[in-house]
Protein backbone atom coordinates (compact mmCIF):
# COMPACT_ATOMS: atom_id res chain seq x y z
CA UNK A 1 0.00 0.00 0.00
CA UNK A 2 1.45 3.26 -1.33
CA UNK A 3 0.07 6.36 1.17
CA UNK A 4 0.77 9.94 -0.51
CA UNK A 5 -0.39 13.24 1.89
CA UNK A 6 -0.54 16.65 0.70
CA UNK A 7 -0.45 19.02 3.78
CA UNK A 8 1.20 22.42 5.04
CA UNK A 9 2.39 20.49 8.04
CA UNK A 10 4.12 17.27 6.84
CA UNK A 11 5.62 16.55 10.02
CA UNK A 12 2.15 15.93 11.70
CA UNK A 13 1.96 13.05 9.69
CA UNK A 14 5.37 11.84 9.53
CA UNK A 15 5.51 12.10 13.60
CA UNK A 16 2.35 10.00 13.89
CA UNK A 17 2.80 7.45 10.29
CA UNK A 18 6.65 6.50 12.40
CA UNK A 19 5.49 5.61 15.64
CA UNK A 20 3.97 2.18 16.64
CA UNK A 21 2.63 -0.29 14.25
CA UNK A 22 2.24 1.92 11.44
CA UNK A 23 6.13 2.82 12.06
CA UNK A 24 7.30 -0.88 11.83
CA UNK A 25 5.40 -1.15 8.71
CA UNK A 26 6.86 1.41 7.16
CA UNK A 27 10.10 -0.19 8.55
CA UNK A 28 8.73 -3.47 7.14
CA UNK A 29 8.13 -2.18 3.51
CA UNK A 30 4.44 -3.10 4.29
CA UNK A 31 3.33 0.49 3.61
CA UNK A 32 4.97 3.33 1.98
CA UNK A 33 4.61 6.84 2.44
CA UNK A 34 5.13 10.02 0.67
CA UNK A 35 4.23 13.09 2.22
CA UNK A 36 4.29 16.64 0.04
CA UNK A 37 4.60 20.59 1.31
CA UNK A 38 1.72 22.12 -0.75
CA UNK A 39 3.61 25.16 -0.34
CA UNK A 40 6.63 23.74 -1.93
CA UNK A 41 4.11 24.36 -5.52
CA UNK A 42 3.51 28.03 -4.99
CA UNK A 43 4.54 29.95 -7.77
CA UNK A 44 4.10 32.73 -4.98
CA UNK A 45 8.03 34.38 -3.64
CA UNK A 46 6.75 33.98 -0.62
CA UNK A 47 5.28 30.51 -1.18
CA UNK A 48 1.66 31.78 -0.33
CA UNK A 49 -1.10 29.34 -0.36
CA UNK A 50 -4.29 30.96 0.11
CA UNK A 51 -6.28 34.17 -0.28
CA UNK A 52 -9.16 35.85 1.06
CA UNK A 53 -12.22 34.03 -0.52
CA UNK A 54 -14.36 35.77 -3.26
CA UNK A 55 -18.15 37.18 -1.72
CA UNK A 56 -16.53 37.98 1.73
CA UNK A 57 -16.39 36.17 4.86
CA UNK A 58 -14.05 35.08 7.36
CA UNK A 59 -10.69 33.00 6.99
CA UNK A 60 -8.69 32.53 4.03
CA UNK A 61 -8.81 29.80 1.59
CA UNK A 62 -6.62 27.26 0.01
CA UNK A 63 -5.37 28.66 -4.02
CA UNK A 64 -6.29 26.28 -6.68
CA UNK A 65 -3.10 26.59 -8.33
CA UNK A 66 -0.59 24.92 -5.91
CA UNK A 67 -2.99 22.63 -5.19
CA UNK A 68 -3.54 21.53 -8.52
CA UNK A 69 0.42 21.56 -9.37
CA UNK A 70 1.02 19.31 -5.91
CA UNK A 71 -1.86 16.62 -6.53
CA UNK A 72 -0.35 16.35 -10.04
CA UNK A 73 2.60 15.88 -8.30
CA UNK A 74 1.09 13.02 -5.99
CA UNK A 75 -0.52 11.51 -8.96
CA UNK A 76 2.96 10.89 -10.90
CA UNK A 77 4.43 8.98 -7.25
CA UNK A 78 1.42 6.28 -7.66
CA UNK A 79 1.91 3.49 -9.45
CA UNK A 80 -0.32 3.53 -11.78
CA UNK A 81 0.29 7.73 -12.28
CA UNK A 82 -3.16 7.98 -11.26
CA UNK A 83 -3.95 7.03 -7.43
CA UNK A 84 -7.20 7.94 -5.74
CA UNK A 85 -7.03 11.66 -4.23
CA UNK A 86 -9.07 11.46 -0.71
CA UNK A 87 -10.01 14.76 -0.02
CA UNK A 88 -10.61 15.27 3.63
CA UNK A 89 -13.56 17.18 4.85
CA UNK A 90 -16.33 17.33 7.23
CA UNK A 91 -18.77 17.69 4.25
CA UNK A 92 -17.67 13.90 2.83
CA UNK A 93 -18.90 10.55 3.43
CA UNK A 94 -18.68 9.08 7.03
CA UNK A 95 -15.75 6.99 7.51
CA UNK A 96 -16.41 3.51 9.42
CA UNK A 97 -14.47 0.22 9.30
CA UNK A 98 -15.92 -0.81 6.15
CA UNK A 99 -14.42 1.98 4.06
CA UNK A 100 -11.67 0.91 5.66
CA UNK A 101 -11.71 -2.22 3.80
CA UNK A 102 -13.02 -0.50 1.03
CA UNK A 103 -10.07 1.76 0.48
CA UNK A 104 -7.39 -1.54 1.81
CA UNK A 105 -8.06 -2.48 -1.59
CA UNK A 106 -6.28 0.07 -3.55
CA UNK A 107 -2.81 0.05 -4.10
CA UNK A 108 -2.08 4.19 -4.04
CA UNK A 109 -4.11 6.33 -2.22
CA UNK A 110 -3.52 9.75 -1.74
CA UNK A 111 -5.09 12.11 0.72
CA UNK A 112 -5.42 15.64 0.30
CA UNK A 113 -5.07 17.84 3.65
CA UNK A 114 -7.41 21.52 3.69
CA UNK A 115 -6.82 23.97 5.91
CA UNK A 116 -7.97 27.68 7.32
CA UNK A 117 -12.08 27.77 5.45
CA UNK A 118 -10.99 24.42 3.00
CA UNK A 119 -10.23 24.30 -0.79
CA UNK A 120 -11.00 26.36 -4.09
CA UNK A 121 -13.54 24.53 -5.18
CA UNK A 122 -12.49 24.62 -8.91
CA UNK A 123 -9.18 22.00 -8.39
CA UNK A 124 -11.69 19.85 -6.15
CA UNK A 125 -13.73 19.48 -8.86
CA UNK A 126 -10.94 19.02 -11.09
CA UNK A 127 -8.50 16.20 -8.67
CA UNK A 128 -10.39 14.73 -6.11
CA UNK A 129 -11.98 11.49 -6.80
CA UNK A 130 -13.55 11.26 -3.19
CA UNK A 131 -14.35 13.29 0.00
CA UNK A 132 -14.09 11.36 3.55
CA UNK A 133 -15.35 13.11 7.16
CA UNK A 134 -14.43 11.18 10.22
CA UNK A 135 -17.99 12.44 11.97
CA UNK A 136 -19.71 15.38 12.06
CA UNK A 137 -17.31 18.15 13.95
CA UNK A 138 -14.50 20.17 12.50
CA UNK A 139 -10.85 20.28 13.34
CA UNK A 140 -7.84 22.85 11.66
CA UNK A 141 -7.22 20.68 9.39
CA UNK A 142 -7.11 16.87 7.63
CA UNK A 143 -3.65 16.22 8.71
CA UNK A 144 -5.21 14.21 11.63
CA UNK A 145 -7.87 12.29 10.35
CA UNK A 146 -6.09 11.38 7.16
CA UNK A 147 -3.63 9.73 9.49
CA UNK A 148 -6.61 7.76 11.26
CA UNK A 149 -7.85 6.35 8.24
CA UNK A 150 -4.09 4.95 7.25
CA UNK A 151 -3.59 4.09 10.25
CA UNK A 152 -7.02 1.87 10.33
CA UNK A 153 -6.14 1.10 6.65
CA UNK A 154 -2.67 -0.12 7.21
CA UNK A 155 -4.06 -2.66 10.23
CA UNK A 156 -5.84 -4.56 7.34
CA UNK A 157 -2.62 -4.62 5.27
CA UNK A 158 -1.22 -8.62 5.15
CA UNK A 159 1.74 -8.52 7.60
CA UNK A 160 0.89 -5.00 9.20
CA UNK A 161 -0.01 -6.96 12.83
CA UNK A 162 1.74 -9.08 14.36
CA UNK A 163 -1.24 -11.87 14.57
CA UNK A 164 -3.42 -11.06 11.46
CA UNK A 165 -5.98 -12.60 12.80
CA UNK A 166 -6.40 -9.63 15.32
CA UNK A 167 -7.75 -7.33 12.64
CA UNK A 168 -10.80 -10.04 12.27
CA UNK A 169 -11.76 -10.10 16.18
CA UNK A 170 -12.10 -6.14 16.54
CA UNK A 171 -15.03 -3.74 17.30
CA UNK A 172 -17.12 -3.39 14.02
CA UNK A 173 -15.87 -6.43 12.01
CA UNK A 174 -19.32 -8.09 12.72
CA UNK A 175 -21.10 -4.82 13.28
CA UNK A 176 -20.43 -5.62 16.94
CA UNK A 177 -18.29 -4.14 19.92
CA UNK A 178 -15.46 -6.20 20.73
CA UNK A 179 -15.46 -8.63 23.79
CA UNK A 180 -13.66 -7.05 27.10
CA UNK A 181 -9.70 -7.93 27.42
CA UNK A 182 -8.11 -8.94 30.48
CA UNK A 183 -4.41 -9.87 31.16
CA UNK A 184 -1.66 -10.72 34.63
CA UNK A 185 -2.85 -10.01 37.30
CA UNK A 186 -5.57 -12.49 37.89
CA UNK A 187 -6.88 -9.70 40.48
CA UNK A 188 -6.36 -6.07 40.83
CA UNK A 189 -8.02 -3.90 43.16
CA UNK A 190 -10.38 -6.96 44.37
CA UNK A 191 -11.60 -7.36 40.70
CA UNK A 192 -10.86 -10.69 39.22
CA UNK A 193 -10.52 -12.20 35.92
CA UNK A 194 -13.86 -13.89 34.85
CA UNK A 195 -13.09 -17.53 35.67
CA UNK A 196 -14.39 -18.72 31.87
CA UNK A 197 -11.30 -16.88 30.92
CA UNK A 198 -8.88 -19.21 32.87
CA UNK A 199 -10.60 -22.11 32.46
CA UNK A 200 -8.89 -23.05 29.34
CA UNK A 201 -12.21 -24.61 27.47
CA UNK A 202 -12.11 -22.91 24.10
CA UNK A 203 -15.65 -22.98 23.54
CA UNK A 204 -16.61 -21.68 26.13
CA UNK A 205 -14.59 -18.78 26.37
CA UNK A 206 -15.34 -18.32 22.21
CA UNK A 207 -19.56 -18.31 23.61
CA UNK A 208 -18.32 -15.55 26.57
CA UNK A 209 -16.69 -13.68 24.15
CA UNK A 210 -19.96 -13.75 22.06
CA UNK A 211 -22.04 -13.12 24.92
CA UNK A 212 -19.98 -9.96 25.74
CA UNK A 213 -19.87 -8.38 22.62
CA UNK A 214 -23.56 -8.66 22.31
CA UNK A 215 -24.35 -7.29 25.63
CA UNK A 216 -21.44 -3.93 25.13
CA UNK A 217 -23.09 -3.39 22.02
CA UNK A 218 -26.75 -3.25 23.02
CA UNK A 219 -25.77 -1.22 25.76
CA UNK A 220 -23.52 1.33 23.67
CA UNK A 221 -24.21 0.78 20.36
CA UNK A 222 -27.56 -0.42 19.69
CA UNK A 223 -27.92 1.14 16.03
CA UNK A 224 -25.44 -1.27 15.23
CA UNK A 225 -27.39 -4.75 16.07
CA UNK A 226 -29.33 -3.99 13.03
CA UNK A 227 -26.91 -4.28 10.96
CA UNK A 228 -25.14 -7.09 12.49
CA UNK A 229 -25.57 -11.00 11.48
CA UNK A 230 -26.69 -12.02 14.45
CA UNK A 231 -27.50 -15.96 14.86
CA UNK A 232 -30.60 -17.20 16.65
CA UNK A 233 -28.46 -18.14 19.64
CA UNK A 234 -27.66 -14.34 19.59
CA UNK A 235 -31.11 -12.98 19.58
CA UNK A 236 -32.33 -15.25 22.17
CA UNK A 237 -29.12 -14.77 24.32
CA UNK A 238 -29.98 -10.80 23.47
CA UNK A 239 -33.76 -11.42 24.47
CA UNK A 240 -32.99 -13.10 27.78
CA UNK A 241 -31.19 -10.07 28.82
CA UNK A 242 -33.77 -7.67 28.04
CA UNK A 243 -32.84 -6.65 24.17
CA UNK A 244 -35.12 -7.03 21.71
CA UNK A 245 -34.13 -7.09 18.02
CA UNK A 246 -36.35 -6.30 15.12
CA UNK A 247 -35.81 -6.77 11.62
CA UNK A 248 -32.11 -7.91 11.83
CA UNK A 249 -30.95 -11.40 10.02
CA UNK A 250 -30.53 -14.33 11.90
CA UNK A 251 -28.66 -17.40 10.36
CA UNK A 252 -29.69 -21.07 12.35
CA UNK A 253 -27.22 -21.68 14.93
Amino acid sequence: MNFVVLSLFPDMICECMNTSITGRALAGGYINLNVIDIRDFSQDKHLHVDDYPYGGGAGMVMMADPVYRACEHARSLCSDGKGRIIYMTPSGRRFDQNTAKELSHYDDLIFLCGHYEGIDERVLELEADDAISLGDFVLTGGELPAVCIMDAVSRLIPGVLNNDASACEESFEDNLLEYPQYTRPEVFMDKRVPEVLLSGHHANIATWRRQKSLERTAVQRPDLLKKADLTKNDVEYLEKIGFEIVDSPKKDQ
